[in-house]
């Protein structure tokens, strides 16, 4: 029956994917205002085939450029943050030699990063800062790689550097950093556990096709977010006081969320997508 599901879920997924992304295409190179919000609401369509029920808690700030900073568990993680509000990646460089994933990275306008180069990092922080000027919302994925969806892996200070570079410009008060939190903590309502929570994780060397073939014939996931209220990025003084207080919030929210535990500010939003 797994695979059956499996299938299924991506039959419906390319016959609904395909025919969208020549009108994405479209509205990118006519500089439409949906190039931005396009992709919101066809990740929400996502999250209902693939069948991922989002808890939600807080809200991205509408109407300033944000830094999303987040931990990362899955390549689902995508679609389920794309779901929440319109967002932008900033994804390491050979992502955009990926088949197929890298024709949905730059129709959602990612920032590809080459880690490596130290040049091409800075070129990247000024596109990444006008892209937040602009009003732009960015996810930055601070780990720099995946867990196994059970913690949170030690933040990278340098992937900080295209988005607080060291004599960077003031940013002013319509710039901000949120922090989002991110679990996967039930499967047809039944709660993973620390054993499951590694079936839906993509880490380590784990092969990408195979792992989305099993992961979509689990059945129904549950997602939970919690988005932190947001902080002036020039409150930062530099990358590191940035990085430290993003990794414990998010750590401190992923462990409330693992354990079921509400948000000081309220309860979260369900939502089908």
């Amino acid at each position: 029956m797994r695979s059956v599901r499996a299938f299924l879920v991506l039959a419906a997924f390319f016959a609904f994917t395909f025919p969208l992304m020549p009108l994405q295409l479209l509205f990118l190179r006519t500089g439409s205002r949906y190039a931005r919000t396009f992709p919101n609401w066809y990740h929400r369509q996502v999250c209902k085939i693939v069948g991922i029920r989002l808890n939600i808690e807080g809200d991205v700030a509408a109407e300033q450029g944000v830094l999303l900073i987040s931990n990362h568990v899955s390549w689902l993680d995508i679609t389920v943050l794309s779901a929440v509000a319109p967002v932008s990646f900033v994804a390491k460089q050979e992502v955009a030699s990926w088949p197929f994933v890298s024709w949905l990275a730059k129709l959602q306008r990612s920032v590809f990063v080459d880690r490596e180069r130290r040049s091409a990092v800075g070129d990247k922080a000024n596109e990444i800062l006008s892209r937040l000027e602009a009003g732009d919302h960015i996810v930055l994925f601070a780990e720099g790689t995946s867990s196994d969806g059970n913690s949170v892996v030690p933040f990278r200070t340098a992937l900080f550097a295209a988005a607080k570079p060291i004599g960077g410009r003031p940013m002013g008060s319509n710039v901000s950093a949120q922090t989002l939190a991110l679990t996967y903590t039930r499967v047809y309502g039944l709660p993973l556990g620390r054993r499951g929570r590694p079936q839906v994780a993509w880490y380590g060397d784990m092969d990408m096709a195979s792992h989305a073939w099993k992961l979509l014939g689990l059945g129904p996931l549950d997602a939970n977010i919690r988005i932190g209220p947001p902080v002036p990025l020039d409150s930062f003084p530099d990358r590191k006081a940035l990085a430290r207080y993003a990794e414990e919030k998010v750590r401190n929210d992923v462990v409330e969320l693992l354990r079921g535990r509400p948000s000081a500010n309220g309860g979260a939003k369900a939502r089908d997508a």
